[in-house]
């Protein structure tokens, strides 16, 4: 037998494999991207929309030609026959189905419109302006009426009154400008709405006057302003309360039950320490030749270590302002300290390590200024309120 002969007949039998292998992979990618097996699953709407994709890029693509003339038929049927069935429903809401069934179509019918090719293979797509907008009234009309229903039991159920809010929102999503709607969800929200005084911290001292007010200003921002914070939850100040006499739901008071600023702590120790390694410390003479003396060094370092802590003790509380009943209390702690350290030392220097060295040539260092330390311990605090905050209101 030929071994040439052999060798070359493997080489290329080793290479059709190879080449059958990439083309089965590749109908396996272009199956899947033409949206063939979406139409295997019976995803039509999934189907069409892949294979128009696909011939957007690639007009000449006929597996994705092919799904689409196949799908679009299929989708339309499905979404027709849903139409039908929700149409005749008796269940609550039941438009809004027929709403979501007409807004598919039409946007299959979008995509097929905006590619000409696929114009050209399903013909022009179906679309259903007047029965969506029909189905968008009758939705707004069942909306409407759940909410009136709510409202009127909503003047002493917050529950009933949020439920108000939620049909009348709904309604005017279905039909914006909707009869009266927008007065409608106002009068809703005002009824859910649960109102909060804010009794900040008030703290006396001049010195910490401005602190205090940007700790203040901090937990406004983020009651007013937090998108994460419940929607019918409303806070105000005193101040706001007061000029819109406003009577309150609830009141949320702040107090400091004790705070320090500045609390300075100098803590010094001497230690004598040694060279790790033997070093050079002088020479001597052995036999006419001078020679090195080696020998371990050492030097007297003192540390000096200074700290100012600041701290203070926030006392939460949530009042029922009508039964004047605690429904909430926490102690919140905030602390922070202040560190400077540095060193000295007599003797040989190469006693020290490289870092003990190094706070040798650390100076000492002022503190921050007395306002700094408060608005420095604050921010724990403020980190917890807010954390305690959302979680009680955040089903409210």
């Amino acid at each position: 037998m030929n071994l040439k002969n052999s060798s070359t007949q493997i080489y290329f039998i080793n290479m059709f494999k190879r080449i059958l292998v990439s083309l089965l992979f590749m109908s396996v990618i272009f199956a899947c991207s033409s949206g063939k097996k979406a139409l295997q699953n019976g995803n039509y709407d999934e189907a069409v929309l892949t294979a128009v994709g696909r011939l957007q890029k690639s007009p000449n693509n006929s597996s994705a030609l092919q799904v689409l003339k196949e799908a679009y038929p299929l989708a339309v049927s499905k979404h027709t026959d849903r139409i039908n069935q929700w149409e005749q429903s008796k269940e609550p809401f039941h438009w809004e189905k027929v709403v979501e069934e007409y807004q598919q179509l039409n946007q299959m019918a979008d995509q097929i419109q905006n590619c000409p090719v696929c114009q050209n293979a399903v013909g022009t797509p179906q679309r259903n302006f007047q029965s969506l907008q029909s189905a968008k009234n009758l939705s707004a009309d069942e909306r409407y009426d759940a909410g009136q229903h709510a409202l009127g039991f909503a003047q002493n159920n917050r529950q009933a009154a949020k439920d108000a809010f939620g049909h009348f929102k709904r309604a005017e999503y279905f039909v914006p400008n909707y009869k009266d709607v927008a007065d409608k969800i106002g009068q809703a929200f005002e009824l859910a709405s649960v109102k909060i005084v804010v009794e900040q911290v008030t703290v006396t001292s001049r010195l910490y006057q401005l602190s205090n007010e940007y700790f203040q200003d901090r937990i406004n921002e983020f009651l007013k302003t937090n998108p994460r914070l419940n929607q019918f939850v409303l806070f105000y100040s005193p101040q706001e309360a007061s000029n819109n006499r406003l009577k309150p739901d609830q009141i949320v008071h702040l107090e400091f039950d004790d705070f320090v600023v500045g609390q300075t702590y100098v803590n010094s120790n001497t230690d004598l320490v040694t060279s790790r390694d033997s070093v050079k410390v002088g020479e001597t003479k052995v036999n006419g030749k001078t020679i090195p003396v080696y020998n371990k060094v050492t030097a007297r370092l003192t540390r000096t270590r200074k700290t100012v802590s600041s701290k203070g003790l926030l006392d939460m509380q949530i009042i029922d302002f009508r039964t004047k009943n605690v429904l909430y209390r926490d102690k919140i702690p905030g602390e922070f300290v202040w560190t400077n350290e540095w060193a000295r030392f007599n003797g040989d220097e190469r006693a020290l390590t490289r870092d003990q060295l190094n706070l040798c040539n650390v100076r000492e260092q002022l503190p921050p200024p007395p306002q700094q330390l408060f608005v420095e311990f604050s921010k724990p605090i403020y980190d917890q309120f807010t954390r305690k905050i959302r979680k009680f209101y955040e089903n409210y």
